[in-house]
């Protein structure tokens, strides 16, 4: 009996680690009926408190570099997305202000700049190899903007893992919606 239950334990931790190395574990839907947005993240990730800035953050349990979080700004009411540019535009900009402002020793290079129609809304869909001065990482970003607020989602991850990671960050970019 006993051995049954030590069995049944090991296979248990075995599953539960497998999703957080995002192995195929699957996703759970985050929903922010306040801000009015939503979109799904990978099993084994954890809820980061107390980041100042993003909204929300999420990291994975096992790779601590890899995360997905959420900005919400004010922007001028009654402004489409296509007011700040098209996508490639909007993506430069958001390079250039945040993710490789001057000085910050950070270069961002814009890989892909999509557009994406969801309902009413549209999305831009973008993806970045970010250098670092020891590192790189790729970074997808979806932008929308809806109820007067411009709503970035950004999801990141390490280079070297972008070949094992890209399918899941594609997915909890492209699950991204506002209200």
């Amino acid at each position: 009996m006993l051995k049954r239950f030590a069995v049944i334990a090991l296979l248990l931790v075995s599953l539960t680690l497998q999703g957080c190395a995002n192995l195929g574990g699957g996703f759970k839907p985050y929903i922010d009926a306040l801000d009015g947005y939503k979109f799904l993240y990978p099993n084994g990730w954890l809820e980061v408190s107390g980041a100042e800035g993003p909204d929300i953050v999420f990291r994975d349990l096992i790779e601590e570099t890899e995360n997905v979080s959420v900005v919400v700004s004010a922007i001028d009411s009654g402004k489409q997305l296509t007011d700040l540019g098209d996508a490639s535009q909007v993506g430069l900009r958001l390079a250039q202000r945040v993710l490789a402002p001057k000085d910050s020793g950070r270069e961002a290079e814009l890989l892909s700049a999509l557009e994406r129609s969801q309902g009413d809304k549209l999305y831009y869909d973008l993806e970045y190899l970010i250098k670092l001065p020891n590192r790189e990482r790729h970074h997808l970003a979806s932008v929308a903007v809806s109820r007067g607020k411009l709503y970035t989602l950004n999801i990141s991850a390490p280079e070297q893992r972008w070949d094992k990671v890209s399918k899941i960050f594609k997915t909890v970019a492209t699950s991204f919606t506002v209200d």
